[in-house]
């Protein structure tokens, strides 16, 4: 049995902790950070909590002189290993506000959950099949100040994913209230389409991915073409090319959405280059 980390102290998987009074079983009061380990090495830490950090700060949390990154760093790395979870693992971290009513807190301190889970190797290699997406319509994103965190409160994301395995899909593409491509249900997207690699700007009310962030940089370095900008469901379903980004799975093609097929002679180049070691 696993175990996982509450507030400092290991506890069993099984354990039941929360409050029924609490804000974040009750309003989604929080934020979450999925991360990737490799030989327990946590890639792209200080992103990560530097996103989590704007985020705290973005919901009013009040920190503790004991809350740091450094000190869930520690508790992360001494989970992989009570876990075992050496190889490979995709760590999160659950952030949530205590007990109260909607006008009420106890206070505004963070409770926190460490989990951490093996992977296969598998996951961290280049998709040589491609992935089906479709389109998911029902529930439209935001876009406004928690547009771009990873929060809890994430309906539009799990109804999505529901929709996509009902139709057999790998991922679900969301669309924004103005009916443009935000993302998908775990990852932000970029499409190629003579030779300008596209990818929704935050302003769309994307998350504000980690490795959207890292691609977009190394994307520039290899002197690529990148452009931010918004994006019509037509300009998704005429491109060319279409991947996904996110920190557990690096790149992945997309080789349907719907009746479109698309190629990935750029998209698989572009994964060689930055990622040589995950072919």
């Amino acid at each position: 049995m696993d175990f996982f980390v509450f507030n400092g102290k290991y506890f069993n998987e099984g354990s039941a902790l929360i409050s029924v009074n609490s804000r974040g079983l009750r309003f989604g009061d929080g934020l979450f950070e999925t991360m990737k380990s490799i030989n327990t090495h946590v890639e792209m830490i200080d992103e990560h909590f530097a996103r989590l950090w704007k985020g705290l700060d973005t919901l009013q949390f009040k920190l503790s002189t004991h809350f740091t990154p450094d000190k869930l760093q520690q508790e992360i790395l001494a989970l992989l290993n009570k876990n075992g979870h050496i190889r490979i693992a995709r760590i999160r971290i659950t952030v949530f506000r205590g007990d109260g009513g909607l006008y009420d807190p106890v206070n505004h301190t963070p409770n926190y959950i460490i989990q951490t889970w093996a992977m296969s190797p598998d996951n961290i290699t280049w998709n040589s099949n491609g992935l089906i997406l479709g389109i998911y319509t029902d529930v439209k994103k935001s876009c406004d100040i928690l547009s771009n965190l990873k929060h809890n409160n994430f309906l539009p994301y799990s109804m999505a994913a529901l929709h996509a395995k009902e139709q057999k899909w790998n991922d679900a593409v969301l669309l924004n209230t103005h009916n443009r491509i935000c993302d998908s249900t775990i990852a932000n997207i970029f499409l190629i389409k003579n030779g300008v690699i596209y990818t929704p700007a935050l302003s769309e009310g994307c998350i504000s991915g980690v490795m959207r962030k890292y691609i977009i940089k190394e994307l520039t370095v290899l002197n690529y073409q990148v452009e931010e900008t918004g994006l019509a469901v037509d300009d998704l379903l005429s491109a060319a090319e279409v991947f996904l980004t996110n920190s557990i799975y690096n790149i992945r093609w997309v080789q349907n959405i719907g009746d479109k097929k698309f190629t990935n002679n750029l998209t698989a180049k572009i994964n060689s280059a930055i990622f040589p070691t995950n072919k």
